[in-house]
């Protein structure tokens, strides 16, 4: 079967140990074009790629049917229109865009034009979310009233890196907020209200390095957080029900992975060791409880599948405006200091 042809526009770090890898290894995709500004960085490893200068060049060429958007997020928009408008099949990384009303705007050109539009959200297909998945699924803990999330690490000194600099679409809640926002929709749908409190902790920020997010489901607290002041160990997720808890420490190993080269593929990928795995405590019993196997590569292939006609979205733009939404009413919440009802 002939290979969707794929660029991507950017080759920045995430899209260098992240994209290409993921791309290279589904059976259904080709990497045939990269567009970076400068150098040529991508042809070491991907020889047989175009390069180009900018996205007008690639859009020209006319090489690929699958455009992928890997750059600041001030350019999502604007980038992913205009593959948009040129026919092209879109994956942007997240967040789609910076405000909701962009990604709307999005939505309605790919309708229009019968097109693919999705966004990176890898962190759906983290082995600890899959794991409580199949918790929430086999009602172990019963009735959920509480749910935790955080995205924890100590980076102390500022860096020179557009996240954290004053431009739009900066700072750790567009980062880091959209994937656990996007994880919490995932499990709970669409919360009744958002009170959030966002912050910029370390001298010289100019960009938010903190969140505490909550938001309110039918029953169920949420509370996302993320801090880069943060170096002691705290749970990754808390998960408080009925009949018992669950609560798991530790990252994904498959960001760890990626950023040491290591390829995606194999028996092994995406597995955590056993003593990694999260504890359950129940009335009568308590232990660890095996992680699921975390596993990125679902997602090309399911913006392959999508485009051949043998699958749906699994990360479809209705939820990357709900995360948007949600996103600005934190915003708004920590202007205002009050709690955002969502309509609807």
């Amino acid at each position: 079967m002939k290979k969707i042809k794929t660029a991507l526009v950017g080759f920045g770090s995430v899209a260098k140990n992240m994209h290409a890898p993921l791309i290279s290894v589904c059976d259904d995709l080709e990497l045939v074009a990269v567009v970076e500004r400068s150098g040529e960085t991508a042809k070491e490893k991907y020889p047989d790629i175009e390069i180009f200068k900018s996205l007008e060049n690639l859009l020209s060429a006319d090489l690929a049917e699958l455009i992928v958007i890997v750059t600041p997020n001030e350019f999502h928009f604007q980038q992913a229109k205009m593959a948009l408008e040129a026919g092209k099949h879109v994956v942007v990384d997240k967040p789609v865009t910076i405000s909701s009303t962009e990604a709307e705007e999005l939505k309605k050109i790919a309708d229009s034009k019968n097109l693919i539009l999705s966004v990176f959200q890898n962190r759906r297909w983290d082995g600890d979310i899959r794991t409580i998945q199949k918790i929430l699924a086999e009602g172990i803990l019963g009735r959920i009233v509480h749910f935790e999330s955080h995205f924890d690490r100590f980076r102390p000194n500022l860096v020179d890196n557009w996240r954290e600099k004053d431009v739009p679409g900066n700072g750790i809640t567009y980062d880091l907020g959209t994937h656990l926002v996007d994880q919490a929709v995932m499990l709970f749908g669409k919360p009744k209200w958002v009170y959030a409190e966002i912050l910029k902790q370390r001298r010289g920020a100019v960009a938010d390095d903190f969140f505490d997010i909550t938001m309110m489901f039918d029953g169920i607290k949420a509370r996302l957080t993320a801090s880069v002041l943060v170096n002691a160990p705290l749970p990754k997720f808390l998960v408080l029900g009925e009949k018992g808890s669950y609560i798991k420490f530790g990252l994904d190993v498959q960001e760890k992975a990626f950023k040491a080269g290591q390829k995606p593929e194999g028996v092994n990928w995406g597995l955590e060791a056993a003593e990694s795995w999260g504890h359950l405590y129940l009335e009568n019993s308590s232990g660890s409880y095996p992680t699921e196997r975390g596993d990125y590569r679902y997602f090309y292939q399911n913006i392959a599948d999508t485009i051949l006609g043998l699958a749906s979205l699994k990360v479809n733009m209705d939820e990357a405006i709900l995360v948007l939404k949600i996103l600005e009413a934190a915003f708004l919440s920590q202007r205002e200091g009050r709690r955002i009802w969502l309509e609807g």
